[in-house]
């Protein structure tokens, strides 16, 4: 069930404006009960009571047609008013002032600047209300562009990241593909080596089969021969004494036959001695393959090896030149180090010998001073042997800060200081330090005659 609830804003600008209108019509109603006349006072109702003799008598009415009603309503008697009593006399209301008049136009111009007053404000109200409605508009636009970038930007990266899977997935399958393309050719090398040593194997034996073979047809032709000898020679014997033509027929019969024979030998021994050298051409071809193929492996093997080593020899080098540079960095840090120690106790000396310096050279002025002073010292008669203890502060200049002297004798103690003061100015010393410790001391004076 949807909930049919305005927002806020439009409730507080209904309620706004009921309480608005509920309190100029109250306006309205009190400035027309300020300007109408003031009600009439009720007149005074007096009743007398008159007796019946009093009353005249009742004069004839005429004569009333019969009504349809049966019963008819009395008479009502209306009482009699004394219009001649004071209470009962009608009473005029005022006529309302200048005073008056002004004081209600006055408040007629305070109601309608009131109402134009709320009318403003409702204005204003109506103002703030559109202005709350297109700033929530706005924002929810806003916060709309806003989820919709950041559903973009998502969308971005999620479609980069698909790409980047994409492009890593076509990336392992060319591998794939190209690892499967050297497998099958490796394997197709291989069926080729195969077949090609099948060959050469089929070759050789169909070669010793043919060898064989015709060594057999040879072996038979042969044992023809000889049986066909045997059967001539027999013949031969048996027809001795027949025709010497014969015989002579039959011996060069035999003697073609056996050229033949050597002719057809020295062929099939041409022909093998060609296999053998073919069979050798072909092992020293398939050894020389070998010798290449353990070569370029031993090569393979050798530049690996270089490989290796120069790799190593670069590791052992930038280790090396890194344990030198280690090395020269902790030399020069040991030697910072060591420079800086020997600056900082040069200056601690240096220190401590102007130190001393000062010292010498404040405690050689406070000398003078007190020689100074003792020449400067006009001592009391009758005061020999009386003893004084000055403490001097000078300035920068030498002038006399403060003199305190201590003595038993008090014209010792006037003399030691006034001697002190005319003394002065004290030669202070050019060094800082020895004329800071030099401006503050303490002299010991004994009176002699």
């Amino acid at each position: 069930m949807k909930k049919f609830q305005e927002p806020p804003f439009k409730q507080n600008a209904i309620a706004l404006g009921f309480t608005l209108g509920v309190h100029a019509i109250a306006i309205v109603g009190l400035l027309f009960l300020g300007l109408s006349k003031p009600p009439e006072q009720p007149k005074k109702l007096t009743t007398v009571l008159i007796k019946p003799e009093d009353l005249p008598p009742p004069m004839a009415k005429p004569v009333e047609q019969e009504t349809t009603a049966e019963n008819q309503a009395e008479e009502i008697l209306s009482p009699v008013v004394d219009n001649t009593q004071p209470e009962n006399v009608p009473v005029t209301p005022p006529t309302p002032t200048a005073q008056q008049l002004a004081d209600a136009k006055q408040k007629a111009k305070e109601a309608a600047q009131a109402k134009q007053a709320e009318e403003q404000r409702k204005i204003a109200e109506k103002q703030r209300a559109d202005e709350e409605v297109k700033r929530q508009t706005e924002q929810a636009t806003a916060d709309k562009a806003a989820k919709d970038k950041a559903a973009a930007d998502k969308a971005a990266k999620d479609k980069a990241a698909a790409d980047k899977a994409a492009k890593d997935k076509a990336a392992a399958d060319k591998a794939a593909k190209d690892k499967a393309a050297a497998d099958k050719a490796a394997k197709d090398k291989a069926t080729a080596d195969k077949a090609a040593k099948d060959k050469a194997a089929a070759d050789k034996a169909a070669k010793d089969k043919a060898a064989a073979d015709k060594a057999a047809k040879d072996k038979a032709a042969a044992d023809k021969a000889a049986k066909d000898k045997a059967a001539a020679d027999k013949a031969a014997k048996d027809k001795a004494a027949a025709d010497k033509a014969a015989k002579d027929k039959a011996a060069a019969d035999k003697a073609a036959k056996d050229k033949a024979a050597a002719d057809k030998a020295a062929k099939d021994k041409a022909a093998a001695d060609k296999a053998a050298k073919d069979k050798a051409t072909a092992d020293k071809a398939a050894k020389d393959k070998a010798a290449a193929d353990k070569a370029a492996k031993d090569k393979a093997a050798a530049d690996k090896a270089s490989k290796d080593k120069a790799a190593a020899d670069k590791a052992a080098k930038d280790k090396a030149a890194a344990d030198k540079a280690a090395k020269d960095k902790a030399d020069a840090e040991r030697a910072e180090a060591d420079a800086k120690a020997a600056a900082a106790k040069k200056a601690e000396q240096e220190a401590a010998q102007k130190k001393a310096d000062s010292k010498k050279i404040a405690s050689t002025a406070k000398r003078d001073f007190t020689n100074k002073i003792e020449r400067a010292w006009n001592v009391p008669s009758g005061s020999t042997g009386q003893k004084a203890t000055a403490r001097v502060t000078l300035s920068d200049s030498g002038a006399v800060l403060s003199v305190i002297v201590n003595s038993s004798d008090p014209d010792v103690k006037a003399s030691v200081e006034a001697a002190v003061r005319a003394a002065a100015p004290y030669p202070m010393p050019d060094d800082p330090d020895a004329r800071r410790e030099a401006r503050s001391f303490t002299s010991s004076f004994t009176a002699k005659q």
